[in-house]
């Protein structure tokens, strides 16, 4: 059960209430966001939700049978609409495509990016400045020097920056130069790492884990709603199957049951999805074709030379061939 409370409820309706739902035996959870007030209730004991529904103070009631409540779409109807500020936004109709490389480089690298970026009117920038490698004698990122000067070259071109977070400890470091925060694949059940995200006032990529359930990926983005932030972003970005001719296999099938279970925005990533360079054009238009919000694709400016995930990221030729098909795609389903 979810209660949505009134803004400005009294302390003796907050108190009625209480003693409302320990009569029917409902624990509940307190829950403030940005954006309302919350009650979670768990129990078992049937009770007519009028009893609580007409109490003082209650804005809405909702009847949520799923182990993900808040993100869940049978208390939120309408899909959730992500403002990143200076007009760019993402779900409810808003599709972005986020583009960049995997890594943050250098100076060069960032400005040669943004420059390709702004000629095709990409509003979001993608790139990594600590990154999880297999191998700890692989490039692991330029870190918090990187990362300042790529924020301040992206707001120059009115792009906004989206950047792994990796441990606690990093998030209030980074928390100035960055528009989201990602979780990887590797972190996505890093439930300490969630808790924390949920605390700031920042929207959250969350990236679906190697080898995640869907409910599990639905219930880690109940760990950053339920301490705070609504601000989230659920990205299918492939799952590890048995398949040895490319990386990951992009379960396509999660888009559209995210989209039915979930008020979130969903986003594409080819580019882990597939892991072949040659393949994930198409695999990006087939995200878009199935509803999601938006692509997050690999992107550089000789990827031969990138200094990790060269074979799964596009050239800038690649890239503009593939924003002009997003955008036809985008008109078809939007036709569907």
């Amino acid at each position: 059960m979810i209660i949505q409370l009134e803004k400005q409820i009294s302390r003796s309706a907050k108190a009625k209430l209480d003693q409302a739902l320990q009569a029917i035996k409902y624990s509940t959870t307190e829950v403030k966001t940005q954006f309302g007030s919350y009650l979670i209730g768990i129990g078992k004991s049937e009770f007519d939700i009028r009893t609580i529904g007409n109490l003082e103070g209650i804005r809405d009631i909702h009847r949520v049978s799923d182990a993900y409540k808040l993100v869940s779409t049978k208390w939120k109807i309408g899909k959730t609409n992500i403002d990143l500020g200076d007009g760019v936004s993402v779900g409810n109709g808003a599709f972005q495509i986020m583009a960049g490389p995997c890594s943050i480089e250098s100076e060069e690298q960032v400005i040669s990016v943004l420059e390709h970026l702004k000629e095709n009117d990409i509003k979001v920038m993608r790139g990594g400045v600590y990154k999880p490698r297999s191998s700890p004698y692989s490039f692991r990122g330029l870190g918090i020097p990187g990362l300042e000067f790529w924020y301040k070259q992206a707001k120059a071109y009115g792009i906004k920056i989206v950047t792994e977070v990796m441990q606690v400890s990093q998030i209030e470091a980074m928390l100035p130069y960055v528009d989201i925060f990602q979780v990887g694949a590797r972190n996505s059940q890093n439930f300490n790492l969630l808790d924390e995200l949920g605390k700031v006032d920042k929207p959250v990529l969350l990236k679906r884990g190697i080898s995640g359930t869907i409910d599990e990926l639905l219930q880690a983005a109940e760990y950053i709603f339920s301490n705070g932030n609504e601000k989230i972003m659920l990205c299918e970005r492939g799952i590890r199957s048995y398949e040895s001719a490319y990386r990951n296999t992009l379960d396509l099938n999660a888009v559209t049951i995210l989209k039915d279970k979930s008020h979130l925005p969903v986003i594409v990533d080819p580019s882990h999805g597939i892991g072949v360079r040659k393949y994930v054009s198409k695999m990006a238009l087939a995200g878009v074709i199935t509803g999601a919000d938006g692509v997050i694709a690999e992107v550089h400016p000789i990827p031969e030379k990138a200094f990790s995930d060269g074979q799964q990221t596009l050239n800038y030729s690649e890239a503009e061939k593939l924003y002009r098909n997003i955008h036809k795609t985008r008109k078809l389903y939007q036709e569907l």
